[in-house]
């Protein structure tokens, strides 16, 4: 038998029934067999028919065929060999609260992986979810990814007046967690996945936990207006962190520039603050790449 056929589908039924409202926190949950990418299928579902999606809700696929990662990148995973979900929130926050969503999802990320019995989860800012690796990858230090995340504001799509859920600007953010994949499987070498950091994870249970964990951190975010220091969520992130501490470059968006710091704390907007010879300096949006390995805060 091979090793894909050994790979079970998802439970739909059993998923319904734990996530979806009264007894979990979604209000619509759709799983396909194949999709291009889950996070252009939902922002082109929701900017269709915004009041077909009330929010939270959730579109998983089994293969995802074109997923997109920061900076246009795509990525493909095997069938039923990862969780690809995206999410879509209707956060009740101003836009300067925004650039949380990304953070927290990181969060509700390595939760999840602790759940499956995987130690040593930390977080790359502002997209990554790396476990502890024996040796050091240029850019990673002693990590491997094991997940990304990748949100994205809906254009176009305000509030939907009469509609549960629907308060304010859409946001999907999407999550690829590398599960069964063999090291042959994986897009590159500095990649890894929870079966070779030797868990049996089931997707369906990864995919409760995550979404129940970036649910309720949403909600907290939410409760203390956005300020994520003050509901204790920049302290819990900032443990949780491989990057801060850290000397890094900073390539920002576009090429525009590339910066070398100290990592040394997170804005109040999401932002990531670097120490420079020059002074601070604060990076919103780049690739972000350790120079030098950093061990794990947790």
């Amino acid at each position: 038998m091979s090793h894909d056929r050994r790979r079970a589908p998802l439970d739909v039924p059993a998923l319904r029934r734990a996530l979806l409202a009264p007894a979990g926190p979604l209000a619509r949950l759709d799983v396909v067999e194949v999709s291009a990418s889950t996070n252009t299928e939902l922002v082109g579902a929701v900017r269709a028919a915004p009041g077909g999606w009330p929010a939270p809700a959730a579109l998983v696929a089994e293969h995802q065929a074109a997923g997109r990662g920061r900076a246009g990148r795509s990525w493909e995973t095997p069938p039923r060999a990862a969780l690809t979900v995206s999410v879509l929130l209707r956060p009740r926050l101003a836009a300067s609260g925004l650039g949380w969503l990304p953070l927290l999802a990181g969060l509700a990320v390595a939760r999840a992986v602790d759940a499956a019995g995987v130690e040593g989860a930390a977080l790359k800012w502002p997209n990554d979810v790396l476990l502890p690796a024996a040796d050091v990858a240029p850019g990673l230090g002693r990590y491997r990814k094991v997940a990304g995340v990748l949100a994205e504001v809906v254009p176009g799509v305000p509030g939907v007046p009469g509609v549960p859920g629907a308060p304010g600007p859409a946001v999907v953010v999407g999550v690829g967690l590398n599960v069964d994949q063999s090291a042959t499987e994986l897009p590159v070498p500095t990649a890894t996945s929870l079966a070779l950091a030797g868990a049996e994870a089931d997707r369906g249970v990864l995919l409760d936990t995550l979404v129940r964990e970036l649910a309720g951190l949403t909600a907290e975010l939410e409760a203390a207006g956005g300020d994520a220091a003050a509901a204790g969520l920049a302290e819990r992130y900032a443990a949780a962190s491989a990057t801060l501490g850290t000397a890094v470059r900073a390539e920002l968006a576009g090429g525009r520039d590339v910066v070398e710091g100290e990592a040394v704390r997170v804005a109040a907007d999401g932002a990531l603050v670097l120490a420079t010879a020059e002074g601070e300096r604060t990076v919103t949006a780049g690739d972000v790449h350790h120079l030098r390995a950093q061990p794990g805060h947790r």
